[in-house]
């Protein structure tokens, strides 16, 4: 009999039969990516877990006696299996417990004293306050955020103490209990703007008539808008200064701490430590790699472990109990075994992608001269080691390389492409090489524009817009010419 479908019929056919097609990643797969994605300073804690996890998994090298390598093909577990003759392993099903942040959110825990906000508790229990006001302290306080700044706004903090906290009070007394927190350290605490954290740094010191204390303090109660935008033209004439005066002025306001929370720890993730995934030595002209040590722990599969698993194969009288002991221990071997052999994966992917990114990027690496980077993208990478571009972007996301002129992540070493006059192709980094070159360079009295910076990298052969400077400008942190100029 002909079936006639119709064109719709077939289109949704092919669909259906195109997503039925699609790879789907295994759950050893997802969780080698994840391993992936864990930079070196992690990776102990996440070796930690798991042995914590898996009591047939141990640290350690393999004794003489087990180095060949071992399988439980040779045990029978048939009759230990279920009556349908298939059993799931507990760790194949595991990694459906695990969200994305149990595995990228881990962290080496920082030992800290205290945090920002216990430090400024502490301070409010010197105060003498009675009940209410010290509620009203304490939310302000948890106001605060890690600057040292209150953004508040004191009607939403009124609002906040009426509704989640009963307390019954209004903006006048939120600002009168605001003052006494601001006599906290670090000076500047729980300002409401940059002005009065400037203010009360300076307004604890001890100000002479005519110092550059006074001025700089006039600076930023009565000429804060012209002292920000740095017209420093304007000021010269309305304050009937000289620009040494101006200087000792402006001198003094750099002294102080416009972050006064900035000093302490947040309690929140931290990366203040790096830890290089990479080593690279140069030996006489001969770059040599290796792999931090961190990233290669020694692991083996509890001999204990297997042991007992022969055990059992040895005894012919099966009961539940030792069922449900066989399978719990083959679980916990095979457990074992997938994750050394994802630790092995990882190394190796690493590794195979860092020596792609050294071989492509060998003149710098030699050097250490950005100019001599080449325009790299991830696809470069991928192509050389016949990965997927995803795994190449998570290998240089997170990992870093110590090198003889300094510590970088992988991914500062891709860059998209720019053509020269000559035709020639170069790496963008090596264009903001040359544009920081020239910012500083240049005159503070009077910065390059962005203009003036195109019309100058145009001039050694570049080709590039006025847009696509600024961008690049921004990228690296430089402020616009108004904001670099100096006295």
């Amino acid at each position: 009999m002909h079936i006639y479908c119709g064109k719709a019929t077939r289109k949704m056919l092919n669909q259906k039969l195109t997503h039925k097609l699609q790879q789907r990643l295994s759950p050893q797969q997802i969780q080698l990516m994840k391993l992936l994605q864990i930079p070196t300073a992690n990776l102990e804690q996440r070796v930690k877990e798991e042995l914590e996890l898996n009591p047939a998994l141990e640290e350690g090298k393999v004794g003489e006696e087990n180095t060949k390598e071992e399988t439980n093909d040779d045990i029978d577990v048939s009759d230990y299996i279920s009556d349908d003759g298939f059993e799931v392993p507990d760790y194949k099903l595991r990694t459906n417990n695990y969200s994305s942040s149990s595995d990228d959110d881990k962290t080496i825990p920082i030992a800290v004293i205290d945090t920002f906000h216990d430090n400024l508790k502490q301070q409010l229990g010197l105060l003498k306050l009675d009940d209410k006001s010290t509620k009203i302290a304490k939310q302000i306080i948890g106001s605060i955020d890690d600057d040292g700044y209150l953004r508040r706004d004191l009607r939403a903090i009124v609002n906040d103490l009426a509704f989640t906290q009963n307390v019954m009070t209004d903006e006048e007394e939120v600002d009168r209990i605001i003052k006494k927190v601001q006599t906290f350290e670090p000076a500047g605490v729980a300002a409401r703007s940059v002005e009065e954290c400037l203010l009360l740094q300076i307004d604890r010191k001890e100000i002479e008539t005519g110092s550059s204390l006074e001025l700089a303090r006039k600076l930023l109660t009565t000429h804060f808008e012209a002292f920000h935008k740095k017209h420093y033209d304007k000021l010269l004439r309305q304050l009937n200064l000289n620009e040494d005066e101006l200087k000792e002025g402006i001198a003094e306001i750099q002294r102080l701490n416009p972050k006064p929370g900035g000093g302490f720890a947040s309690g929140q993730r931290s990366d203040r430590y790096v830890i290089p995934d990479f080593i690279l030595t140069n030996d006489n002209g001969e770059l040599k790699l290796t792999l931090n040590s961190r990233n290669a722990p020694e692991l083996n599969v509890s001999s204990g472990y297997k042991d007992m698993l022969r055990d059992y194969n040895k005894n012919k009288n099966v009961n539940r109990e030792q069922k449900d002991a066989v399978r719990f221990i083959k679980n916990k071997i095979d457990s074992a075994k997938w994750f050394i052999d994802a630790i092995r994966q990882r190394q190796q992917t690493m590794m195979n992608t860092m020596r792609a990114i050294l071989d492509y990027q060998y003149a710098y690496f030699l050097t250490g001269d950005d100019l001599r980077l080449k325009p790299m993208i991830l696809k470069d990478i991928a192509d050389i080691t016949h990965l997927d571009i995803s795994t190449i972007s998570r290998v240089a996301n997170s990992k870093y390389i110590q090198t003889e002129f300094g510590t970088f992540q992988l991914k500062s070493f891709f860059s998209e492409s720019l053509q020269t006059d000559s035709g020639e192709e170069v790496s963008t980094r090596e264009v903001k090489k040359i544009l920081e070159t020239l910012i500083d360079n240049e005159s503070k009295r009077k910065p390059l524009s962005d203009q003036k910076l195109t019309d100058a990298l145009i001039a050694k052969g570049y080709n590039i817009a006025r847009r696509t400077v600024a961008k690049y400008r921004e990228q690296l942190n430089i402020p616009v010419a108004r904001l670099r100029k100096e006295l």
